[in-house]
């Protein structure tokens, strides 16, 4: 058995233009000073990390690991969840996620895809030169527009989305099997690959990809009323990666899953900070233990209610107690004792 590592912490949500949120150095010391002992590094701005000069100088590379290591920290991934989106983006969406790409190309959709793509392959070379087994990603969407069945489901359409989904992130897995990492898509709405339905659908396009795999996050599944735990039991087997993030459905006389348009804090399912909502993490990160879970467990903090600096500095103690430390022999090996055959066929009562 495997004891699961961390914590970790994502760093997206913290970013900010002010100390000590402006640069990894001084972010690093903050989340140290937390108890941390990894970090999950958003590559979308290169005065934070520089992906591009990650994916060719292995120096570079050294030199942010070095630094990490200053304050005992280390990298548990990389993250894309930005350029995975514009892998793939219908037309409704374009203007809203026109902004996930560098200004010169706000207004070129293919271009904007073609980056992204280049991106991609990019921290599949930087997660190798940084030592890395697993990378966070979003897979983007094309047919998310009709995920509702009216007009009546059109499975034609379907099919060719998903085709084209698979087409595009085919090379892109193969580069990161060629770099040794596990390509880790969240299961998110909104994107294509929200559940396990369209996860299956997607690997087999890809042919079983042995790099397709999963970044776990509870709170999506909750918030879609998804059976969280048994997901651990169909898919340990593809779960590289974990979000620890905690959120709430609260049942409402007005309004459903899909919210009614209003801002977080007023939806009946919103995300908390850990401890606050209702994921069920003892359960959680018992399976991962049962099943062998060995990467990092990663705080995502998203909350409408509680700060940033909270919900980090519990966060921290929150998920280092909910580490289990696995057992290297069983409870019971005090009375065990072998037998040959003869002797268990005379247990059996099959020998005199």
């Amino acid at each position: 058995m495997k004891t699961l590592k961390g914590p970790s912490i994502f760093l997206s949500q913290f970013i900010t233009d002010k100390p000590p949120f402006n640069s990894l150095e001084s972010l690093a010391e903050w989340a140290a000073g937390l108890g941390y002992k990894a970090l999950q590094i958003p590559t979308h701005l290169p005065h934070i990390f520089d992906l591009a000069k990650a994916a060719k100088s292995p120096e570079y590379c050294a030199e942010i690991r070095a630094m990490l290591a200053n304050v005992g920290l280390e990298i548990s991934e990389l993250s894309t969840h930005l350029q995975g989106q514009l892998v793939a983006v219908h037309p409704a969406y374009d203007a809203a996620f026109a902004g996930f790409a560098p200004p010169e190309l706000a207004h070129d959709a293919s271009a904007r895809q073609q980056w992204a793509v280049n991106s991609l392959k990019q921290a599949a070379r930087a997660s190798q030169n940084l030592g890395l087994n697993a990378h966070a990603t979003f897979s983007g969407a094309l047919a998310w527009p009709y995920f509702y069945p009216w007009p009546p489901r059109n499975e034609q359409l379907l099919d060719e989305a998903f085709r084209e989904l698979a087409f595009r992130w085919k090379p892109i897995l193969d580069s990161f099997d060629e770099a040794g990492v596990d390509l880790c898509f969240e299961l998110h709405p909104g994107e294509d690959l929200h559940d396990g339905v369209t996860f299956e659908r997607f690997l087999a396009l890809v042919d079983n990809h042995p790099r397709c795999n999963i970044l776990y996050d509870p709170s999506h599944m909750l918030l879609q009323h998804l059976d969280y735990l048994g997901f651990i039991d169909h898919y340990h087997a593809r779960i590289k990666a974990f979000h620890v993030k905690d959120a709430e459905f609260q049942t409402s006389a007005k309004s459903g899953v899909y919210a009614g348009y209003q801002p977080w804090i007023e939806r009946p399912g919103r995300f908390r900070s850990l401890g606050d909502g209702q994921v069920n993490f003892k359960a959680i990160f018992s399976k991962l233990a049962q099943y062998d879970y060995d990467g990092w467990a990663t705080l995502e903090w998203e909350c409408c209610l509680k700060s940033g600096d909270a919900g980090a500095r519990e966060g921290a103690k929150f998920i280092a107690d909910h580490i289990i430390p696995v057992a290297d022999y069983a409870f019971d090996d005090f009375a065990h004792h072998e037998s040959d055959v003869s002797a268990v066929r005379r247990m059996l009562g099959l020998e005199g």
